[in-house]
């Protein structure tokens, strides 16, 4: 199956907080990553007395179930060192399953597709960088986008740079 999953850090080495999170997806048994959106940076949404996040969206394709994939992000999450306190406050990583392919889920503990995505500048921009179309697995990115006010967003380069003259 392929996911969607939103990342987010506001706190330490953002870039590097998001290569290393992609990374560790990569080490995940049965799961790849497929391809990644550029770095974004963005202005918090919610709680607005903290430092901006740097955003990115990665498509991954995994053997796992959703529920598993859940478990995943929460793993990688807590191997970044990451505490919850205040809702949508500052957080070093924040792994979100955005999209299941194809798939509608609802469970006490993960809601798929993600409730707030189609509200979200810093997962739509990201998303219509990989679906240039406009529509991820039968949702229209472009149409939700238009309805969105505010939430400042800005490319700031690639998640992984190539060494000096390579590709």
């Amino acid at each position: 199956m392929k996911y969607i999953i939103g990342i987010g850090t506001n706190i330490g080495d953002r870039k590097q907080n998001i290569s290393e999170a992609v990374e560790a997806f990569d080490l995940v048994p049965k799961t790849k990553v497929l391809r990644h959106s550029s770095l974004y940076e963005t202005e918090p949404v919610g709680y607005a007395a903290q430092d901006s996040f740097y955003n990115a969206c990665i498509e991954i394709e995994s053997d796992l179930a959703p529920g598993e994939m859940l478990g995943v992000c929460l793993g990688i999450e807590a191997g970044f060192g990451r505490v919850r306190t205040i809702k949508n406050g500052p957080r070093i990583l924040d792994l979100d399953v955005i999209l299941a392919e194809n798939e509608t889920i609802s469970t006490p503990n993960l809601t798929v597709p993600h409730p707030r995505f189609h509200e979200r500048r810093f997962v739509l921009i990201p998303l219509l960088e990989l679906f240039p179309d406009g529509t991820a697995y039968g949702h229209n990115l472009s149409k939700s986008l238009l309805k969105i006010k505010g939430q400042g967003i800005k490319t700031v380069g690639a998640i992984h740079e190539s060494p000096a003259g390579q590709p």
